[in-house]
């Protein structure tokens, strides 16, 4: 009885603090995280409010108390490390063709803001180190930490290792990418998280002798609860997308009930609602 009061008092502490040092958006973001163990993941940092993988959307994500934020990192034609998804510029830029074929001084003159002119009217293409430099400063001053899912597009394994070390994000952080990527960033840092696709259950043998996964990035259509189980006999999470139609409360709650550790997400507040019942 004396110890369950005393758990009370310490929670209720917590949460006094909470209010004292944080914006609402991290208040619900910490009572999310005392009262779940499902992690989350912001797609392309998507908070809603800002255009994607923009250090504008990264900084609305981070004051959400995202667990991780995924961005897809590239590299420019003078080898500098850049923030977009796409191979090509035309999607979410004022640029065309491919981003590869552009000096990283010629791409901080596009706008990375198309539908999003009238908002965000400066809004340019950041680099990894300009995104890591934000997080990393994030996470000195704030109580809820925030890591990188890194989306390894088109990056070698040393120039991207050496950033994230300097930034001290590479310990905690994923790396998400092809199995010969993650093979080579295995040899370069057996340390490294490496998370590989798994879209068939017979393949996880193979993949767990290849390349030692921190986690499994799990097809959401083949999931079920037995694979959820024998993944987690291996000691290796379970990461999946909800995205697009599969973004719903619905698959919410089936990640939760199945014990997987971690969804990625376009809708970061709509997750912490359907679980705070807001």
């Amino acid at each position: 009885m004396k110890k369950n009061i005393w758990l009370m008092v310490l929670s209720i502490a917590s949460i006094m603090s909470c209010q004292r040092s944080n914006s609402p958006n991290q208040i619900e973001a910490w009572t999310y995280k005392s009262q779940h163990k499902l992690r989350i993941s912001a797609h392309r940092g998507n908070s809603g409010s800002a255009p994607e993988n923009t250090l504008a959307t990264f900084q609305k994500t981070l004051d959400m108390g995202v667990d991780f934020i995924e961005i897809d990192v590239r590299t420019s034609k003078d080898n500098q490390l850049v923030i977009l998804h796409d191979g090509t510029l035309n999607r979410t830029t004022n640029g065309n063709g491919p981003i590869s074929n552009l000096t990283l001084e010629e791409i901080k003159r596009l706008k990375a803001n198309k539908s999003w002119e009238a908002q965000f009217p400066d809004e340019r293409i950041p680099t990894l180190e300009e995104t890591l430099q934000l997080i990393e400063k994030w996470n000195k001053q704030k109580n809820t930490k925030t890591y990188i899912y890194v989306d390894c597009k088109q990056v070698e394994p040393k120039p991207l290792l050496a950033l994230m070390r300097q930034y001290h994000l590479d310990k905690e952080s994923v790396y998400y990418g092809s199995d010969e990527f993650l093979e080579r960033l295995k040899a370069e840092d057996p340390q490294s998280k490496r998370m590989p696709s798994l879209n068939k259950a017979e393949e996880m043998e193979t993949k767990i002798k290849r390349l030692a996964p921190y986690a499994f990035d799990v097809n959401w259509l083949k999931m079920n609860a037995q694979l959820v189980k024998d993944i987690h006999k291996k000691n290796i999470r379970v990461y999946s997308d909800v995205l697009g139609p599969l973004d719903q409360a619905l698959n919410y709650k089936k990640a939760k009930e199945l014990g997987v550790d971690l969804i990625q997400t376009d809708h970061v507040k709509s997750v912490y609602r359907y679980f705070l019942g807001n």
